[in-house]
């Protein structure tokens, strides 16, 4: 199918593009901007005039629950969850059941998104054996299937020497290791962080140092190793000033946090809300702020959902006894755009890390409207109004702290490889 998208404000960080003109698209790729390539006669024609037409997003971290978990939720229901938020190419972690360590989760996992068809999939591979933490993986054949990095996910690595030994085969490899920085003895099954909130609730806390003794070991680890990393969900302002200052010196290391964690802190736990239980945990006020301004400075390069659906009983025990995680789609893209009416990031800046900053942190050639490329393509209506409630979460995980959060600005069409996969009208 021709398409022309006529009239919205295009906005493609990744070409310094943001003006008013069209997009033109024919066989799944994007084939022009501005002036219509010539003898060119679009099949449907779809107006953006007062909308932004945004390269398809990029999610870090989406939990899909396939293979192993369909109670919670499918590959089929998320990426149609994804493609009602904008979301083009989603990132899943390897803590699949059984984890993805083989090229037969990965070749599953992508069989059941291209039969789904809503949006791209791909996955990170298992960094140790079974993610147990003992054994390397065989990563040559992970990246052979196709996978874009590897990970041990939220699961411990036994010794410090098993991970500098894991560091060093990925890098042999080329694969970016993507790294969670808790330190689970420090941790100590803890649900909460570490503070007044959890004292006054009696809850076991996680102590900032859990994060920041665990960056300080793995930045360590990939100095010595050359390794390429990237950490993951970085919660405390401390946590991300190390990583800051690491960058300056100059190790090959980037940074993700996660949408909640810009908006929601531990006082919003309130009276045990088991809907805030996520892992790392919601941080203090002080670091909130000190992530958004990381985040103003650029050495966060992208902002990621960290989905986790759950199925209702998930989150109806005590609150240590609930599930971590929010299903987050959904709000990834509201929740981004704000920051730029706060002030903490320009527009540009804001599209930037939930598009072409992912896709370059995972080695994609997405998150970009050049003529060439798969038109993968997000279009948002800045000014229309709606509230998040379960009748308006697609995902099959309704577990989201921001049920009742008004918020101004929807995506209104989604393209995949110039298919409209999603359009709120229809």
């Amino acid at each position: 199918m021709k398409l022309q998208i006529r009239g919205g404000r295009v906005i493609d960080p990744a070409n310094g593009i943001d003006e008013v003109t069209d997009v033109f698209v024919a066989y799944g790729r994007i084939t022009a901007l501005g002036e219509a390539p010539e003898g060119y006669t679009p099949d449907r024609v779809i107006d953006a005039a007062g909308r932004y037409v945004l390269p398809g997003l990029v999610d870090l971290a989406a939990r899909l629950r396939q293979p192993g978990e369909e109670h919670k939720a499918t590959i089929a229901s998320e990426t149609r969850a994804a493609a009602a938020a904008g979301i083009t190419t989603l990132c899943c972690p390897p803590d699949t059941v059984p984890p993805v360590d083989s090229p037969a989760e990965i070749n599953l996992i992508t069989r059941l998104a291209k039969a789904a068809g809503q949006a791209k999939v791909f996955a990170l591979g298992a960094l140790t054996a079974n993610l147990e933490g003992e054994l390397l993986s065989e990563m040559a054949a992970l990246k052979a299937a196709g996978c874009l990095g590897v990970s041990n996910a939220l699961r411990p690595v036994s010794s410090t020497l098993v991970l500098r030994r894991a560091l060093e085969y990925a890098g042999s490899h080329e694969l970016t290791v993507f790294l969670h920085p808790i330190d689970f003895e420090l941790a100590n099954h803890g649900c909460a962080h570490e503070g007044a909130v959890a004292s006054r609730l009696g809850l076991p806390g996680i102590p900032s140092a859990a994060e920041t003794a665990a960056i300080g070991q793995q930045l360590a680890l990939i100095e010595q190793t050359g390794v390429r990393a990237h950490f993951c969900r970085v919660s405390t302002a401390r946590g991300a000033a190390m990583i800051q200052r690491a960058q300056y010196d100059g190790l090959p290391i980037t940074m993700d946090v996660c949408a909640h964690q810009l908006y929601l802190t531990d006082v919003d736990i309130g009276d045990f809300n088991s809907l805030c239980h996520t892992l790392p945990p919601l941080r203090t006020l002080r670091d909130r702020d000190g992530l958004r301004q990381c985040l103003g400075k650029g050495s966060i390069g992208a902002i990621c959902s960290d989905h986790q659906p759950h199925e209702e009983d998930a989150k109806l025990a005590p609150f240590p006894a609930t599930e971590p995680g929010i299903s987050a789609l959904e709000t990834l893209l509201p929740l981004t755009l704000q920051l730029a009416d706060d002030g903490v990031l320009s527009l540009s800046e804001a599209v930037q890390r939930i598009t072409c900053g992912p896709a370059d942190i995972l080695g994609l050639d997405a998150g970009t409207l050049a003529v060439g490329t798969p038109a993968d393509i997000c279009i948002y209506d800045p000014e229309h109004p709606w509230t998040l409630d379960e009748s308006t979460v697609v995902s099959a995980g309704k577990n989201t702290p921001f049920l009742g959060w008004e918020f101004t600005g929807r995506v209104t069409h989604t393209l995949v490889d110039g298919r409209v996969v999603y359009a709120l009208d229809d």
